[in-house]
């Protein structure tokens, strides 16, 4: 962008008209414009610096590329907040029961990472703690996610409500139309995945009913 500087300007009068002389001005050019001129196919980098989260621990699950893909994706209240790994199989073993014990005194969202037999990655943003509840709970913040074949954000349609419904046989994401998103057994060890109104996602593992490997859970905190 051009700025101009106005300089020093004189009026003379001559019967009912003005003349202006030396009129003069200078062109002041920004360091943007410069480099453009000089690469002009070159752009301004307009993109805010990637952030990247301070984990507790390194995940055992988590590349350093996905942990990126994900950060960004993240709902804005958790950013500046380290990622705290609250939960994880190979930690605490596989145990629904367990697994909400260790929300105990937590009130940020909850990452959850499912590695499944196949080696396959993918799971949830919970916009709250999981819990035990008589019906679905959560907020818009909640969507589902997956690395296979390649990375993939499911966010919420507005179609229903049925974010996170937890029991002490089961955790679930999603619904409609008779179908779960995301469906975890008491022992952590089976899962399902459906295509479901809430978060208009594909099947998030290989197949439909998977068995799970390893389990994180990152809050944010």
């Amino acid at each position: 962008m051009s700025r101009f500087a106005v300089g020093k300007m004189k009026t003379t009068v001559t019967g009912r008209k003005d003349q202006r002389v030396g009129y003069k001005y200078s062109m002041i050019t920004t360091r943007e414009e410069t480099s453009l001129r000089q690469n002009p196919t070159s752009k301004p980098d307009l993109e805010p610096e990637t952030f990247w989260p301070n984990l507790s621990e390194k995940s055992e699950l988590l590349q350093t590329d996905q942990i990126e893909k994900l950060a960004k994706n993240l709902p804005p209240r958790t950013v500046g907040y380290p990622w705290t790994l609250i939960y994880s199989t190979a930690k605490h073993g596989m145990s629904l029961k367990t697994l909400y014990r260790s929300m105990t005194g937590v009130d940020t969202p909850m990452l959850l990472v499912i590695k499944d037999s196949d080696g396959q990655l993918f799971g949830a943003l919970a916009s709250e703690p999981f819990k035990v509840s008589d019906c679905f709970y959560g907020t818009g913040e909640t969507f589902l996610f997956t690395f296979y074949p390649e990375f993939k954000i499911f966010k919420w349609t507005g179609d229903n409500m049925f974010f996170i419904k937890g029991d002490m046989d089961s955790l679930a994401f999603g619904g409609g139309g008779g179908e779960i998103g995301l469906w975890l057994d008491g022992d952590l060890y089976h899962g399902r995945s459906h295509a479901c109104k809430t978060f208009d996602n594909c099947i998030l593992s290989k197949k439909e009913d998977f068995y799970v490997q390893d389990i994180e859970i990152w809050a944010f905190e």
